[in-house]
């Protein structure tokens, strides 16, 4: 729930229609579309027996050319719904006597184009039927020509391409949210982010800064942060700022957890084929080895990557002990040449090196 409204949310801007169109639908009717005439419209319809339903959104665009407006009719889902192409009928029905109803046909009573779009970012691939006509049987003796047709536009983020999440680098603002749904590592988060701040910097679009902000405090940190709590933000600034802080800590934290999961899975294994004693030794000895991981890589997030004299000198300490100490040291270091100059002797000297 907390996912479908910040997306209703986002999707309430039209610079985000806009994207999710020119990005994700490559259709030629995309391309007569005039955006400046995006509009949206109200998605409360009545039936005849007084019962409600809410639309997630309904947008309207005009053509470049004559009268005739596209209806688009967005549904975001986060599981799938077999019979997602009945609920869509059903929908376009109301939308159509809800135009008849307020007198918005064209001229000689044409209804306009509808085009009902499910945007979809559940873990599995989307296996539904993406037209209603496949639902329904077919039947002897002809009964097939009264089965219903309403073909929805499916987008089904878990099924993009890297090239076409790439297109953060040439401004999407809809590939960046995609892009973010799919980032596993923090630094792709931090760098979705700058291009967001420098994107959205114009005055008037605080509000979709606003909605990026909420987005990602509400539903993608406390994900990506294991269950951290996520510090109050109100600006995409803030999460920046944030990112800096936690970067560390979050990497790290997700590598724990993988180092974790394989010293379960090498335990078991080695019980399972009576190699206790091996699997003791390499547990000691991927601890030292994920030690020194953890300094180069603390070191390389705060200060770029580490000269090849000071990585060798970290790759010959071989105590656990002073190894998570130079971990510290590398977190609050100010500077690499601080960090350098904390070093022992005994860190060294080539002879201390033991693996």
């Amino acid at each position: 729930m907390e996912h479908d409204a910040s997306y209703n949310d986002l999707f309430s801007h039209p610079e985000m229609v806009a994207d999710l169109l020119t990005g994700f639908v490559p259709e030629a009717w995309v391309q007569e579309l005039d955006f400046a005439t995006l509009e949206k419209v109200g998605g409360s319809y009545v039936t005849d027996d007084l019962r409600t339903r809410e639309d997630d959104l309904v947008w309207r665009v005009r053509l470049r050319e004559g009268w005739l407006y596209v209806y688009l009719l967005l549904e975001f889902q986060s599981s799938v719904d077999a019979y997602m192409a009945v609920r869509l009928l059903t929908y376009v029905g109301l939308l159509y006597q809800d135009l008849i109803r307020r007198r918005e046909v064209g001229p000689g009573g044409q209804l306009p184009p509808v085009v009902p779009m499910v945007l979809y970012n559940g873990v599995g691939r989307w296996r539904a039927a993406v037209d209603v006509a496949d639902l329904v049987a077919a039947g002897p003796g002809g009964l097939g020509a009264y089965r219903p047709q309403l073909r929805y536009l499916l987008i089904d983020e878990g099924a993009l391409s890297a090239d076409t999440l790439s297109q953060t680098q040439t401004r999407n603002l809809v590939a960046a949210l995609f892009r973010l749904e799919h980032s596993r590592q923090p630094e792709d988060v931090r760098e979705v982010v700058e291009r967001l701040i420098e994107w959205l910097a114009a005055p008037e679009q605080v509000s979709l800064r606003r909605a990026f902000t909420v987005w990602l405090r509400r539903v993608l940190l406390p994900v990506r942060l294991r269950g951290a709590q996520v510090p109050e933000v109100s600006d995409l600034q803030e999460v920046r700022s944030m990112l800096a802080e936690r970067v560390i800590e979050w990497t790290l934290d997700w590598k724990q957890q993988g180092i974790e999961e394989g010293r379960r899975e090498g335990l078991q294994q080695g019980l399972q084929q009576g190699l206790q004693q091996g699997l003791q030794q390499g547990l000691q000895q991927g601890q030292i080895t994920t030690a020194r991981e953890d300094v180069l890589l603390a070191l390389e997030i705060r200060f770029g990557a580490p000269p090849v004299a000071l990585r060798e000198t970290i790759n010959r300490v071989s105590d656990l002990t002073r190894l998570r100490a130079l971990h510290r040291q590398a977190i609050l270091a100010t500077s690499l040449e601080e960090f350098a100059a904390g070093l022992s002797e005994a860190d060294l000297r080539p002879e201390e090196a033991g693996d």
